[in-house]
């Protein structure tokens, strides 16, 4: 896909799987990054939440229970690279 407008691109992909009841993980590339497209997500009428390093044990199974159960609809990590992805 072209480079120009993949944040609204992006969106578009989730509110469609969200519509047909799946659930979307994106990657940012830092914690600021993930907590920012998932407040974008959120003001577009997504639910969504985010999971990096900087939450607390508690909170980051919280997260990624949200996203199990469908509370949430997107949960946005950030892929440390060669480590992987931080979840």
């Amino acid at each position: 896909r072209p480079k120009g407008g993949q944040l609204e691109d992006l969106l578009r992909e989730v509110k469609q799987r969200a519509e047909r009841k799946e659930r979307v993980l994106a990657v940012a590339l830092t914690k600021r990054d993930a907590e920012d497209l998932a407040s974008y997500f959120i003001d577009h009428g997504v639910r969504a939440g985010y999971i990096h390093s900087g939450l607390n044990t508690v909170e980051r199974a919280d997260a990624l229970k949200s996203l199990q159960s469908g509370d949430i609809d997107c949960l946005v990590g950030v892929n440390l690279l060669r480590e992987g992805l931080d979840l």
